[in-house]
């Protein structure tokens, strides 16, 4: 019942690191940039703007920072490939991978298979969809938002792609210690454990929606810790690597962070951060004068 043992404390452990800075750092919410920062930049582009003769259409702030975000997606896409070429040298990670696969295989039980057997589908979209569109829909009765459909379908439909599209390019074998794993696709990312962390953010972001910090905070653990537990599964059924897991966890999370920055966080509105922005009051700079005031439009 070790492997059990170690399925479950993983995910506690993370969860209640997690639970720890959001308590010890109730106002930082990566997912609700700053209004005030926001506003900053788009003055400057107010000011330097007209100046260059480079002002800015309509919601063109927001495209620019959108694309910025999908620049982001790519890079991390190529930062993930550059991670399986330095596994494949079994240098480093790949080390860390075999002797984890070897640990699970020599510990496992018919009982150990059985149960993480079944807490592996958590991360499976034939689990994941139904809990989406479920919450989904809860969440408009309660919180009505136009915008909780192409969030949610965002998210979901992003990570499928994001996770299967990296698996093609990189093609990499499952571990061979157990026959399960022979008849799977490709390895790298997890994509499983991409679904859990985009998909458990996501709704954790949906449902602490006008809810006190305490539960915000208990969400955030538990987003976290169901990861980690998916995560732990993959791995210790020996169908996947841990880089794999490693890799499938930050693909989701970072998915899910740059649809909730795109959408304004807990604001659910497209384009809500550089609403904010343009509608926030601009600060005087030191010492004052024109530059430092609100440019009128």
């Amino acid at each position: 019942m070790l492997v059990l043992a170690v399925a479950w404390l993983v995910p506690l452990v993370l969860a209640a690191a997690v639970a720890l800075v959001a308590v010890r750092w109730p106002r930082v919410d990566p997912a609700a940039p700053s209004g005030n920062s926001v506003a900053s930049e788009v003055a400057e582009r107010r000011e330097s703007g007209p100046a260059a003769g480079l002002a800015l259409p309509p919601g063109g702030t927001t495209i620019l920072g959108l694309s910025a975000a999908a620049v982001a997606v790519v890079a991390s896409g190529l930062a993930v490939g550059l991670l399986f070429l330095l596994v494949r040298s079994r240098a480093g990670f790949g080390t860390i991978d075999l002797g984890a696969a070897r640990w699970a295989e020599r510990n496992a039980t018919s009982t150990s298979t059985d149960v993480l057997g079944v807490l592996t589908y958590l991360g499976s979209t034939v689990v994941a969809l139904p809990l989406v569109v479920a919450v989904g829909l809860l969440e408009l009765r309660r919180v009505p938002n136009r915008s909780i459909p192409a969030f949610l379908l965002l998210v979901e439909g992003g990570q499928l792609l994001l996770s299967n599209l990296i698996k093609v390019l990189v093609d990499r074998a499952r571990p061979d210690l157990k026959p399960l794993a022979k008849f799977m696709a490709s390895s790298f990312p997890s994509g499983h454990t991409t679904t859990a962390a985009a998909t458990f953010v996501a709704l954790a972001l949906l449902i602490g929606r006008r809810r006190s910090p305490t539960v915000r905070v208990a969400l955030a653990g538990a987003a976290a810790g169901l990861t980690a537990l998916v995560a732990c599964t993959r791995v210790l059924l020996g169908v996947h690597w841990t880089t794999d897991v490693l890799a499938g966890a930050a693909l989701g999370w970072g998915w899910a962070a740059l649809c909730s920055i795109a959408f304004g966080g807990r604001l659910l509105r497209f384009g809500g951060p550089v609403e904010q922005g343009l509608a926030a009051p601009v600060e005087p700079r030191p010492g004052g004068g024109g530059p430092g005031t609100t440019p009128s439009m």
